[in-house]
């Protein structure tokens, strides 16, 4: 990198020194526009970082109004101390970080907001940039050489790619809500293509887009473009950028795209906190537990909380969190991090009421692994297997088969990573299979819950497509199958085959008198009562999986996954899911 002599504006507002649009040069020349919020006055200290595409200049109410309002009515406390006017989204706020001796750095990445150059989200490139930026950050006249990276979702994902460069001065990071597999977390769930990627791509980050200029918002704090000075023509910026969902059409299988995109979690050996959200299945909760276990850290921590994506991060709870890891890690305090468990799980109960529980590791090591088999002849759910051989055939794109346990005689624990067993067979040469652990009252009311990105979520939901099946047999788990992605094989129409399907992890405790299911369909669940609204919510229809849909016609013909599949059962197919049962 060179050393760019640059003047930037530099000012003292609302207690804090402010650089605005400071350039950072990479080495291939284009320069990085960052904003950094600190103490007035001379002083070194540690640096918290963040790197996106979502322009640093773009206020949260402007940028996200319901999630706003979310904050605003619901979780006051999140603003409190603050005049909010330098909020952005996924972000800590400046005014509740920088009085505490910590000085905030947001970078605009490569080819959105203020930064130039062409745009490509999750690239090498940009994990590169990442790289230099945290080199950068640490050798600053402000700075005390140690880095802390922080932030939600993109602001969380990435950090797993950067860590695993290594660079010298990164000291600490914080993942709040960030998945880690771009393949298997976000792009393509069980082999299934998911709609959100290129939603959230054209959606977010194109509106972002360096040269949008006037097209954009203009900044609340500066009146500057947040994405650029100039207006650059559609076809410049187009241009400018990879056509993500094509990309992600083009490579079904995990390939060298794939594989370039995926982090090293063997090197990643810097303190670890991994905060993760039991609702969030659909993008990031694989990658929080995933993180955790794979990450070559000894200093590691995993907690887990419920409530909407990005609340807990703002509440007082979080912010709390957060500098507590911090202040131990970047400024050598004591903050009582020392006594903070290994994992910390708000375990759930119907109501949206959550219990913390301390844990030493995950899995929970006194978890009693339990098979309940699917009984084709009544669709039951039970813990001995069917007598004899049977099957049920339903139309894929129906509503499917569900099977259910008897009522439950005592309260139970359902904690930890799940799974199921399956042997199907189909009309086609492939079927895609989607599973969905649900809970029921006495009188089979569902019970769903307040998701990360869906008001109306089930308990546990997994996917597959038949022609993945292929297991990796050495990453491999009985609690958590883990497929290789790397060929498809094709079905025999008829015949029948076994597939090992991943269900998210989850937490519930079921109380006493109600039952759980399973059901298994070839299509996204919708939640019971679920009416086709008039008007989208916030551009989306939320029918119990939020933006996270498989309907891709391109990736989902109807000819091929909209026929009919049999769930085979009995002694020589013992079809099962596999729950983790927490003793009382």
């Amino acid at each position: 990198m060179g050393l760019i002599m640059e003047k930037y504006k530099s000012e003292i507002q609302d207690g804090m020194q402010i650089d605005w649009d400071v350039p950072i040069e990479m080495d291939d020349g284009v320069v990085l526009r960052c904003d950094v919020y600190r103490p007035v006055g001379e002083g070194k200290y540690p640096v918290v970082m963040s790197y996106g595409p979502y322009a640093k200049w773009l206020h949260l109410k402007d940028g996200y109004p319901n999630q706003w309002k979310v904050l605003t009515e619901k979780f006051p406390e999140s603003l409190a101390g603050s005049t909010c006017k330098y909020m952005n989204w996924e972000l800590v706020d400046p005014e509740r970080w920088v009085p505490d001796g910590y000085a905030i750095v947001r970078v605009d990445s490569r080819g959105a907001g203020r930064s130039p150059g062409y745009m490509e989200v999750w690239s090498p490139r940009e994990t590169k940039d990442f790289h230099d930026c945290i080199e950068w950050a640490g050798t600053q006249d402000w700075s005390n050489g140690k880095v802390g990276l922080n932030g939600i979702s993109y602001f969380g994902m990435n950090q797993w790619f950067v860590a695993s460069s290594q660079p010298s001065h990164l000291a600490a990071m914080c993942v709040w809500e960030g998945a880690a597999d771009l393949y298997r977390d976000l792009s393509h769930h069980g082999g299934i293509l998911c709609l959100f990627a290129n939603t959230w791509y054209t959606d977010t980050v194109m509106l972002r887009q360096h040269g949008q200029g006037n097209r954009d918002w203009r900044s609340r704090i500066n009146g500057e473009w947040v994405s650029g000075p100039d207006t650059l023509t559609e076809e410049t910026l187009a241009g400018n950028r990879t056509n993500f969902g094509q990309d992600l059409l083009d490579h079904p299988l995990i390939d060298d795209y794939w594989k370039e995109r995926m982090p090293d979690y063997s090197k990643i050996n810097v303190p670890l906190l991994s905060a993760g959200n039991w609702g969030g299945v659909g993008l990031h909760p694989r990658g929080n537990f995933e993180g955790y276990l794979e990450s070559a850290s000894d200093q590691k921590w995993l907690e887990v909380h419920g409530l909407d994506h990005f609340t807990h991060f703002y509440t007082d709870y979080g912010v709390d969190l957060q500098k507590k890891f911090f202040g131990h890690f970047l400024k050598e305090e004591n903050t009582g991090w020392d006594d903070q468990p290994k994992v910390s799980l708000h375990i759930r109960h119907p109501g949206e009421k959550f219990v913390v529980r301390s844990e030493n590791e995950w899995p929970l090591e006194r978890t009693k692994w339990t098979k309940y088999y699917l009984n084709s002849s009544n669709t039951t759910l039970s813990v001995g297997e069917e007598g004899k051989e049977s099957n049920l055939e339903y139309e894929a794109l129906g509503d499917g088969l569900t099977f259910m346990t008897d009522v439950l005689q005592e309260d139970t624990e359902i904690t930890g990573p799940v799974a199921s067993k399956l042997f199907i067979s189909s009309e086609t040469e492939d079927a895609d299979i989607f599973l969905i652990l649900r809970i029921f009252t006495a009188d089979m009311k569902e019970i769903t819950f307040q998701g990360s990105n869906d008001p109306n979520t089930p308990v546990g939901m997994g996917w597959l497509r038949a022609s993945h099946r292929k297991l990796d047999t050495e990453k491999s788990e009985i609690y958590r199958p883990y497929h290789t992605h790397d060929e498809k094989q094709l079905l025999t129409p008829g015949e029948i085959y076994e597939l090992d399907v991943e269900i998210w992890p989850t937490s519930i405790v079921v109380p006493k008198g109600h039952r759980v299911g399973l059901s298994v369909r070839g299509r996204d669940y919708v939640y019971p009562g679920f009416e086709q609204p008039e008007m989208p919510v916030s551009g989306r229809i939320y029918s119990g999986v939020g933006p996270f849909k498989h309907d891709h016609k391109v990736d989902r013909p109807a000819e091929i996954f909209g026929k009919k599949v049999k769930v085979h059962t009995g002694p020589n197919h013992p079809s099962h899911i596999l729950l983790p049962i927490i003793p009382n």
